[in-house]
C-alpha cells in the first residue's frame, strides 16, 4: 500500500509540472493571471516506501520562457519595396529617391567568390543594356562588404570565362550589406536554408516603387536571366495595353483579353466579338499583339 502511495504522489507530481510549464509557456498563471517570472513550485509531500513521517520534499524553483523564432518578412507583391540607405560598389545609394521613374530589379546573391554567383554576374551584367532599353535599374545584393565586391567584381573581370563571356566588366551597383539591413527587409535571408547568407531573392519594382513580382532560388541553382527579362516585358506589356499573358507566353505571341464583367458583354463576346479577338470561350479570349506593338530590346525585336 505505501509504495502505491508513493507511485500516486510521484503521478500527481509529474501532472502538476506539466500543467505549470504549460501555463508559462501560455504566457500566464493557472489564475488567468500573467506571472512574473514563471510558476514556483514550493514544497510537496512525497510518502517514502517505510513507515516514516512524511518527508518535505523540495522542488526547484522552475522558470520557463516560451521561445519565439524570429521569422523572415518581406514586402508582398503590390505593397511598396522598403525605403533604405546603402553603400554599393557605384557609390552610396537612396533607394527609392534614385531610382524615381525606373523599374529596378533588385536581387541577393549569397556571397562574392562562389561559383554559381559569379555565373550570375557574369549573365545580368553581359545583358544589362538589353534591361535598361526597358528604363530598368539592375541592383545586387550581399553580405558582404564593399571592398570584398570590388575585388570579386575586379576577379571577374580579370580572369574569368563562361559561355562564351569574358572580360566582363560589372557596371551596376552591389550593395554592401554586412549587417543585413536591407537583406531582412526583403526576406532574403531565410534560416532554414542559410542564416548567414542571403538566398537567391529577385524583386522587380515598377516606377511607381511597388512590388510587381518576387521570386526565389535556393543557394544551389542559379537563376535564368531571360526569364526575368521575359518577365519585366511581360508586365509593361500588360500595364501598356491592359491585358494578361498566358503560359510560356513570349513577345510576338497572343495575349489573353481581360473577361467580360456583365452577363451582357459575355454574350456579345461570344455572338459579337471584336474583329482582332478570337473567343475559346465567354471567359477565355485572345488577341494577337505583334511585336511591334511591344516596347523590345533592340535584339528581341
Amino acid at each position: 500500500m505505501t509504495r502505491i502511495r508513493t507511485f500516486a504522489v510521484l503521478g500527481l507530481l509529474s501532472a502538476l509540472l506539466v500543467n505549470s510549464c504549460a501555463a508559462a509557456s501560455e504566457g500566464r498563471a493557472d489564475d488567468g493571471r500573467t506571472p512574473a517570472a514563471g510558476p514556483q513550485l514550493k514544497i510537496l509531500m512525497a510518502q517514502t516506501d517505510s513507515a516514516e513521517m512524511p518527508k518535505v520534499v523540495r522542488v526547484p524553483e522552475i522558470r520557463v520562457q516560451a521561445g519565439v523564432q524570429e521569422r523572415p518578412t518581406m514586402p508582398l507583391i503590390g505593397e511598396k519595396a522598403p525605403a533604405f540607405e546603402a553603400t554599393t560598389t557605384q557609390g552610396p545609394m537612396k533607394f527609392p529617391q534614385d531610382y524615381r521613374g525606373k523599374w529596378v530589379i533588385l536581387f541577393s546573391h549569397p556571397a562574392d567568390f562562389t561559383p554559381v554567383c559569379t555565373t550570375e554576374f557574369m549573365t545580368f551584367a553581359t545583358m544589362l543594356p538589353k534591361f535598361e532599353a526597358l528604363n530598368c535599374k539592375l541592383i545586387g545584393l550581399s553580405i558582404d562588404s564593399n571592398y570584398s565586391h570590388i575585388a570579386w567584381l575586379r576577379r571577374i573581370r580579370e580572369a574569368i570565362e563562361f559561355n562564351g563571356m569574358k572580360h566582363v566588366n560589372v557596371t551596376f551597383p552591389v550593395i554592401a550589406d554586412l549587417k543585413m539591413d536591407v537583406a531582412k527587409k526583403f526576406g532574403m535571408v531565410q534560416p532554414a536554408e542559410d542564416d548567414t547568407h542571403a538566398v537567391r531573392a529577385v524583386f522587380i519594382i515598377d516606377p511607381e516603387a511597388k512590388v510587381r513580382a518576387i521570386l526565389y532560388y535556393p543557394l544551389s541553382n542559379g537563376r535564368n536571366v531571360h526569364e526575368i527579362l521575359r518577365l519585366l516585358i511581360a508586365l509593361q506589356t500588360t500595364d501598356k495595353h491592359n491585358v494578361a499573358t498566358p503560359a510560356n507566353w513570349q513577345p510576338g505571341d497572343e495575349v489573353i483579353v481581360p473577361p467580360p464583367g456583365s452577363c451582357g458583354t459575355a454574350e456579345q463576346r461570344m455572338t459579337r466579338p471584336d474583329k482582332d479577338v478570337r473567343a475559346v470561350d465567354w471567359f477565355f479570349s485572345l488577341k494577337k499583339m505583334p511585336k511591334d506593338k511591344l516596347d523590345l530590346p533592340p535584339e528581341e525585336e
